[in-house]
């Protein structure tokens, strides 16, 4: 016997509705998606530098807008401190290697010095000018390719630095009024609950971005201290770039250690020996000690979650995906828990069935 199944149009309407409606979504989020991603950088800044505002607005100003200008002016005269304490020494060392360039490629040539085994035993020079003469002029508008795509790039930079940087001033300055704006669209009984969850979430983001920045900036100064004292050149560029990849969790420590290790190698066999004692001494502080307190205290996340999640943001977004994955995994541990939490109330206050 069969059996006839009518659907209503009214449920044929609404599922085609959802359906239009999930792929407008993502092609706004695939069109917008450079923007998306300066939205999400502001937000993540802003909670980083709220506490500064809350102090300045707890200590007499009584302005929103005066404390948001003064903790962002305070935060771009920390920038330019660091900026004139480091770039003229990073442009002595790129300079400083730029000038020592050609000695290594004549070692490598010839098959002398520390580079010297990779002609010698990989023949990298014979391979290189037989993918220059395979490529001939095309790989010579390539280059001219390159070149126009990296000078994009740094536009693209300065324009979505300036662009990130007026949306953390506006996100400070009318924050806490859109916050208020939200939970007034709520029912009045349920604005507390909403409220202790938005605080949940705000004290871990804002936690974890204040502490990884802090992480970062103790293993860039430690790094950039051991190399100035073994004479490693280019020590303050290597420093550097130990504090920006230390910002990636879980992975972006021991890449730094593999590339500052290998280039004191180069320097002598002490150097290297020297840094690989210091990074795993280092890191294992880093990995017990520093970020424990970063992440117990913020997000309380496995080490499986904060794996899982940090491979997923990546995945998705790059490196900034992977450095908002551990705290977005962490707000959705706040609403996982909150929705169990409220289940088990209304079980408990549910009565019993006659």
């Amino acid at each position: 016997m069969e059996r006839l199944v009518r659907f209503p149009v009214k449920t044929i309407l609404t599922v085609l509705g959802l359906i239009v409606a999930v792929w407008a979504l993502l092609h706004v989020i695939v069109v917008a998606r450079s923007v998306i991603v300066y939205v999400l950088i502001a937000i993540f800044l802003a909670l980083a530098i709220n506490p500064l505002v809350a102090l300045l607005m707890r200590r007499g100003v009584r302005s929103r807008g005066a404390a948001s200008g003064i903790a962002c002016l305070i935060v771009l005269i920390g920038i330019a401190a660091i900026g004139y304490a480091f770039i003229p020494t990073l442009v002595d060392n790129v300079n400083n290697f730029v000038d020592a360039a050609p000695g290594y490629v004549h070692d490598l040539t010839k098959g002398k010095g520390r580079l010297g085994f990779l002609e010698t035993k990989y023949h990298v020079v014979e391979r290189l000018e037989h993918y220059v003469k395979q490529g001939g002029a095309k790989k010579l508008f390539g280059l001219s390719g390159a070149a126009l795509t990296v000078t994009k790039g740094v536009l693209s930079f300065i324009v979505g630095a300036v662009t990130v940087a007026f949306l953390t001033f506006f996100m400070l300055l009318e924050g806490p009024a859109w916050t208020e704006r939200f939970f007034g669209l709520l029912p009045p009984e349920s604005q507390p609950r909403w409220r202790g969850v938005g605080n949940d979430i705000y004290r871990q983001i804002g936690g974890y971005v204040t502490g990884n920045l802090a992480i970062s900036l103790i293993a860039g100064v430690l790094a950039t201290v051991v190399l100035l004292v073994l004479g490693v050149p280019f020590a303050v560029a290597l420093g550097l770039l130990v504090g920006l990849l230390d910002l990636i969790p879980l992975v972006g420590a021991t890449v730094a250690a593999i590339i500052v290790v290998a280039v004191g190698f180069l320097h002598s066999v002490v150097a290297g020996i020297v840094l690989i004692i210091f990074f795993v001494l280092y890191q294992q502080a880093e990995n017990h000690v520093l970020q424990p307190l970063v992440y117990n205290r913020t997000v309380s996340l496995s080490p499986l979650a904060i794996l899982v999640s940090v491979l997923v943001g990546a995945e998705l977004a790059g490196v900034l995906g992977a450095l908002a994955a551990i705290p977005v995994a962490g707000a959705i541990q706040v609403l996982i828990v909150d929705f169990l939490r409220a289940r088990r109330e209304r079980v408990i206050e549910t009565p019993a069935a006659p």
